[in-house]
């Protein structure tokens, strides 16, 4: 996926300088070479050991070492990679980004370099979203730098909100979006993905829900995305930042989800990796139901969700070409999603098991199989945006355009 390229990567100070080390991990799992470049205030939080030990390279920090200069200069470092990676990209380093400063090492490359640059902003919310920042991020946009990022979570500092520094697999992916860009092979073609929970309320405080946090089905999303498809994503209530690149319609409940699934209209494929909660109360409360002193809980009656996998896959002109189901499963996995994808009418299951000990729902990696009329096809454990890359590469082979990397399998 990225065999070959050469990726220059600047470690700034920040919490979040411990991701570079499963980055540079990541990064040359794909074939990338990496070189660091570590900044005085980086060095605070991971050491230039660490960094060399992972890249197999050595590491750079000193702008004026005569030994570095005669040998390579801070020049012919900026031009020798494809890609500089500034990970993380703290307000700092971005303001001097925007500023032209050349104060250190990182800062002069940074001002040398005729390469792409791609930036993963990492710092606390108020400073994210404060008025400087927000005109250093347009500054720099404007002058091509390429974002990816920030999410939106808990950080260090015990806030919450945008300003968390992107997972190493959505800077993976977004570095081979810039040094390897892949054929469109879904160009032309309409995807609808389905992600996240469902929230079934009982009362204007109280609801039914599960514990899907949505990354599985985003990822889905983006990758189609990636190979040309015009995506609308319907999400569940989820802290993940909306994919760029796709549409993305936000819901709370089951019947919401199907009518924007419905609404989106005449779609080619749809995938649907939503957990959707299978039954809902049949008579919500308008109030918040009280409890009451030597009274026992209220009875909760229940009522079945639509299905909307079912629905999709109902035939009619209206039904897409190719529905994939997901299959959460705690127990004998592989025979009930076989049993799911004949009663449900999809094309495709994707089973997965999401027992406590699988560490699925949340987790960063996804075991799963496709099972199709075919039979079974079982895929080793994998991060959950390499599942999605590999899923949407079947896809693409459905629709008779394979991409180079699913053709080459």
């Amino acid at each position: 996926m990225l065999n070959g390229k050469r990726i220059l990567l600047i470690v700034a100070g920040g919490i979040a300088a411990f991701k570079s080390l499963e980055l540079i991990r990541r990064l040359r799992e794909r074939g990338a070479s990496v070189r660091c470049v570590l900044t005085e205030a980086g060095a605070k939080f991971v050491t230039p050991l660490s960094l060399q030990a992972l890249s197999e390279d050595r590491v750079y920090s000193d702008m004026f070492s005569l030994t570095d200069e005669s040998e390579m200069g801070h020049i012919q470092l900026s031009r020798d990679a494809d890609l500089l990676v500034v990970a993380p990209a703290t307000a700092n380093v971005l303001a001097r980004m925007a500023a032209g400063l050349a104060d250190d090492l990182a800062a002069t490359v940074l001002l040398a370099t005729d390469k792409p640059v791609l930036v993963a902003p990492a710092m606390n919310v108020r400073m994210w979203t404060h008025a400087a920042t927000v005109a250093n991020v347009e500054t720099l946009k404007k002058r091509g730098i390429n974002f990816v990022g920030p999410n939106d979570g808990a950080m260090a500092c015990n806030e919450f909100g945008p300003g968390r520094m992107s997972e190493p697999e959505e800077i993976v992916a977004a570095t081979a979006a810039l040094l390897a860009p892949q054929e469109k092979p879904l160009a032309g073609k309409r995807a609808v993905v389905t992600s996240g929970p469902t929230r079934e309320a009982i009362d204007p405080v109280r609801y039914i829900s599960n514990h899907s946090s949505g990354k599985q089905g985003h990822a889905i999303a983006s990758a189609l995305a990636s190979l040309g498809a015009d995506v609308t994503l319907v999400s569940g209530p989820v802290t993940l930042a909306d994919p760029p690149g796709l549409r993305t319609v936000h819901v709370d409940s089951a019947e919401q989800m199907l009518a924007a699934c419905l609404s989106a209209g005449r779609i080619d494929v749809a995938v649907c990796a939503a957990a959707v909660a299978d039954w809902k109360a049949a008579r919500p409360a308008t109030a918040k139901i009280k409890k009451k002193a030597d009274a026992a809980p209220p009875a909760l009656e229940l009522v079945p969700n639509p299905d909307i996998l079912a629905t999709l896959s109902r035939p009619g002109p209206q039904r897409p070409a190719l529905v994939v189901g997901f299959a959460a499963e705690t127990e004998n996995l592989v025979a009930n999603a076989i049993e799911k994808r004949q009663r449900k009418g999809c094309d495709w299951i994707v089973a997965n098991d999401v027992s406590p000990a699988a560490g699925t729902f949340g987790g960063e990696s996804n075991t799963v199989h496709l099972i199709s009329a075919a039979g079974v096809e079982d895929w080793p454990t994998l991060a959950k945006g390499d599942v999605a890359l590999r899923l949407a590469g079947r896809i693409a082979r459905h629709f008779g355009r394979p991409a180079k990397a699913e053709a080459a399998e």
